[in-house]
């Protein structure tokens, strides 16, 4: 490992050189993938020079050890190397991870779906508040949100929504959302007072780009409507909605949330080559059973991964085990705690697997 870590520590100077370089800056393409190159082993550097520091304080120590000293200094110089082989044993592991195989699709931005379960209005009303929850981390993280295809109630919560989140590594941070979120509380439609168990269905998927998946015109039929609102009532004089149908695999998006027939198709396209990739990528790990059980983040849309319990303000999560108190926060977009949680899980599950 150390070996490795002080090929990157070279790589990562001469990018750093590159960056100051006058003809690497005039030319801004290739000074973007310099920086970016830079950028990706920022945090594998600063790990491996601390380790370094900390191994070099390890060694002075041990050698002031050997030295005769007297039982106080003795004392404080065993305690201080325990302190330091500890500070080291992190530091390896930390690197171990930083060092496993990225996932490619981590970089992508996503197309996030989210529809209404079990539990009628209260299922669609909490499909809202998920969007809403994921809107505010979005805007937390200073990521884009746009809809792609929305088919609102009356009652202001969603049957089905879909966007697009984009951003610096959106999937790195969302993919593993997906899954039943399940709620318990008083539904605003109830009147005696009874708390209910509604859920909504979270798909994130890796925006595909046309490179990731090739279509073939021929494999689609193109249907095109009059869009319409709340119980069917006309909201578009022309027929700008739009149905895509990929005829081998029998997917459909519709998508009606534009005035223009060209954008509605555009992101419907979008919509469908995300659905696609990510069929695709579940074709390709159905080969690897046992990997995908043990992931934290296995993208399967009928597990029940998490619960929001309103009469005790708690949110579980069932893949860690893991309970926070802080529910109107998560709701509103307060998921780095949570989600850091299952970033190291599967980080540590990944690393069981190449030891």
């Amino acid at each position: 490992m150390l070996e490795k870590l002080r090929e990157i520590e070279a790589r990562y100077d001469e990018l750093e050189s590159e960056m100051a370089d006058p003809e690497v800056i005039a030319d801004q393409l290739r000074y973007k993938k310099v920086t970016k190159a830079h950028s990706d082993l920022e945090d594998i550097v600063a790990n491996y020079r601390e380790l370094k520091r900390v191994m070099g304080e390890i060694q002075a120590t041990g050698e002031m050890l050997r030295d005769k000293l007297d039982s106080e200094l003795r004392e404080l110089a065993e305690a201080e190397l325990a302190s330091l082989e500890e500070a080291r044993a992190t530091l390896e592991e930390r690197l171990k991870a930083l060092l496993l195989p990225s996932d490619p699709s981590d970089e992508k931005n996503v197309i996030m779906e989210i529809r209404a379960g079990t539990g009628g209005d209260e299922a669609a009303l909490f499909a809202g508040d998920l969007f809403r929850m994921y809107s505010r981390y979005a805007e937390r993280n200073s990521w884009q949100v746009e809809s792609m295809s929305s088919n609102p109630t009356e009652l202001g919560g969603f049957k089905e929504v879909i966007v697009m989140i984009s951003g610096d590594r959106v999937y790195s941070r969302l993919k593993y959302e997906s899954g039943v979120h399940r709620v318990q509380r008083v539904p605003e439609t109830e009147a005696s007072g009874r708390i209910h168990t509604s859920a909504a269905t979270v798909a994130v998927l890796p925006e595909a780009e046309e490179v990731d998946i090739e279509i073939d015109p021929n494999d689609l039929r193109v249907d095109v409507f009059r869009s319409s609102g709340h119980g069917g009532q006309s909201v578009n004089t022309t027929d700008s909605a739009v149905r895509i149908t990929h005829i081998p695999t029998g997917m459909v998006v519709t998508c009606q949330d534009e005035k223009s027939q060209h954008k509605n198709k555009d992101k419907a396209m979008k919509v469908l080559r995300a659905r696609l990739l990510d069929q695709l990528m579940e074709e390709q790990e159905a080969g690897i059973a046992e990997t995908r059980k043990t992931q934290v983040g296995s993208g399967d849309r009928s597990e029940r991964i998490r619960t929001y319990n309103f009469p005790q303000s708690r949110v579980t999560d069932h893949r860690l085990g893991l309970t926070t108190h802080r529910l109107t926060e998560f709701l509103d977009g307060d998921l780095d705690e949570m989600i850091e949680a299952l970033i190291v899980s599967a980080q540590s599950e990944r690393l069981k697997k190449a030891e």
